[in-house]
């Protein structure tokens, strides 16, 4: 799933902002582990391994103190760390350390309400700057009543780091990006990723088994307890839902309020094959909307006053660059990422399109400086994208046969060829992965099991496809769906739509929702002119999902 991981919303925001033993409730008819589905039936080890770690972390709790200076936050936040089992089969045995951010909720002591723990996605996203985002206008309410609470989940940056090549050698620019590969290019790629997944292993060992979305949603609660919850509020993000809705289905009564910002998919059939090819299929109509909103301004831009005259532009930049890279950074791989941005978040519009109408000017500056590889972010992205390879090939199935990937992209991309092949490739390593596949758990509750919960969705978005929240809301039963009608950026709680926000904020702070589902009419378009007003703030450094 080439996710970004981070909302635009609230974490694209942020940037600019320098218990007792668990039990599985028999109601709830489910269980835990690798091969765990709705079933009834006793804990296996790792539910109980699940308790074990629970009970300990809140008899211990977190001691939060200044955070070190490699998380780059202010003194206003506090960091500390909770110990998780490795192994929740085993909990007794190794153990690692998860860093935590807080900043105390600011309201009066009768307006508290716990803490809000948040999780931006990827995999391989940090949450470490989360609770700057009480300094935002569509989160002020909400810090009044809750402590704001990030962590990196397991596997990144400073919370047991996983790797699978030297950061040196994961920036490779400028590199080739072909839209209908050629049997010389897919025998190379293939090499690569194959290289790539024992990497992995080789670096990481036998402890890369245990960096799962299921063992995601068990440090969770483990965290929970640690914090002195009783119960869970929780918000997550794009991949963030996912492991939220684990945690959904197997501790239904552990939850207090949980908000799922841009949903997956939770069919088991999805993850994490097919979702991946749903995405590739999105973005097509996501880079026509780009290309669409580019062409109604063409007396800005320059590009053409159609959709296809502005693809003819872009795929005249690329061949460009492939035979003289911008900057000597810049080749057809680092301008299909920068443009993939674009199909996330619609404030890339202007900026994107000015620096392709400025390459074709003459001026490169603009295109390098979106889309040339920072080096000093080498280490974080190749962490980020081990994280990322490591949970999404553990968590499940994959084709082995190369003939299969062929087969299925080489269709899809007939269909929808701007991002299908850069999306297959960064899932490749999954067919050659050597640790032990798990079986992924049937995302499900029954009614009266779970509180409602609020799904917020973008109609449009294509990295996190309409169906998905559609299907979630299907299956959390009581859940309640808020869409953008007519919108498709991803990751829209605490960003400029303001019907969003006041349901949001009706949810966490009143514990107010509608009965099943609402509509909020689309944010405005960017505006082509204002760059300074209309870009998006400085974003956090992103895994490269």
């Amino acid at each position: 799933m080439r996710t970004r991981g981070v909302g635009y919303g609230l974490v694209a925001a942020l940037g600019s902002l320098a218990l007792s033993a668990l039990t599985v409730p028999a109601a709830s008819g489910t269980a835990t582990g690798p091969a765990a589905g709705l079933r009834v039936g006793p804990p296996d080890p790792e539910t109980l391994g699940t308790a074990v770690a629970a009970e300990r972390a809140a008899a211990k709790g977190i001691v939060f103190g200044p955070c070190p200076d490699s998380e780059g936050l202010p003194e206003t936040v506090g960091c500390g760390t909770v110990e998780v089992p490795l192994d929740y089969a085993d909990p007794d045995g190794t153990r690692i350390s998860l860093t935590v951010s807080r900043i105390a909720a600011a309201g009066e002591p009768a307006e508290h309400q716990g803490a809000l723990v948040y999780n931006p996605g990827g995999p391989g996203g940090s949450g470490m700057f989360f609770p700057l985002v009480g300094q935002l206008d569509a989160f002020k309410g909400i810090a009044r009543a809750y402590d704001l609470v990030g962590y990196a989940p397991r596997g990144v940056a400073r919370s047991a780091p996983i790797s699978c090549e030297e950061p040196s050698a994961h920036i490779k620019a400028p590199s080739a990006s072909e839209t209908y590969p050629s049997r010389a290019f897919k025998r190379e790629r293939v090499a690569e990723a194959r290289a790539y997944a024992e990497g992995c292993v080789r670096r990481s060992g036998p402890a890369l088994r245990h960096y799962t979305s299921l063992n995601n949603a068990r440090d969770l609660d483990v965290l929970r307890a640690a914090l002195g919850q009783e119960r869970l509020t929780f918000m997550g993000a794009s991949y963030g839902t996912y492991f939220g809705a684990l945690y959904a289905t197997m501790f239904p009564s552990h939850v207090r309020r949980m908000v799922f910002d841009s949903a997956v998919h939770p069919g088991v059939e999805k993850i994490w094959y097919r979702s991946n090819l749903d995405q590739s299929f999105a973005f097509e109509a996501r880079w026509a909307d780009f290309r669409a909103w580019v062409a109604r301004h063409d007396d800005v831009f320059g590009l053409g006053t159609t959709p296809g005259a502005v693809a003819r532009r872009y795929d005249e930049v690329k061949a460009r660059l492939a035979k003289e890279p911008a900057g000597g950074l810049v080749g057809p791989a680092q301008l299909q990422s920068a443009f993939l941005g674009a199909g996330y978040y619609d404030d890339y519009w202007p900026a994107r399109a000015k620096a392709l109408s400025e390459y074709l000017r003459g001026n490169e500056k603009p295109l390098v400086q979106q889309a040339a590889p920072k080096r000093e972010w080498a280490a974080e992205s190749e962490n980020s994208r081990a994280v990322y390879t490591a949970n999404l090939c553990n968590d499940a199935p994959w084709p082995t046969d190369w003939a299969v990937w062929e087969r299925d992209n080489d269709a899809l991309a007939r269909e929808a060829p701007f991002e299908t092949w850069d999306n297959a490739w960064m899932n490749l390593p999954c067919a050659f992965w050597a640790p032990p596949r798990q079986r992924p758990l049937e995302v499900r509750t029954r009614w009266g099991a779970l509180p409602p919960v609020l799904i917020l969705a973008a109609e449009r978005d294509a990295a996190t496809p309409y169906e998905g929240a559609k299907e979630l809301a299907r299956r959390l039963k009581g859940a309640v769906l808020i869409t953008e009608e007519d919108a498709g950026t991803h990751g829209i709680g605490g960003g400029s739509n303001d019907c969003v926000n006041a349901y949001l904020e009706d949810y966490l702070v009143r514990g107010e929702a509608p009965v099943r589902r609402a509509s909020c009419a689309p944010h405005p378009e960017p505006d082509p002119v204002s760059l300074e007003r209309r870009l998006p703030q400085p974003v956090l450094p992103r895994p490269a999902l």
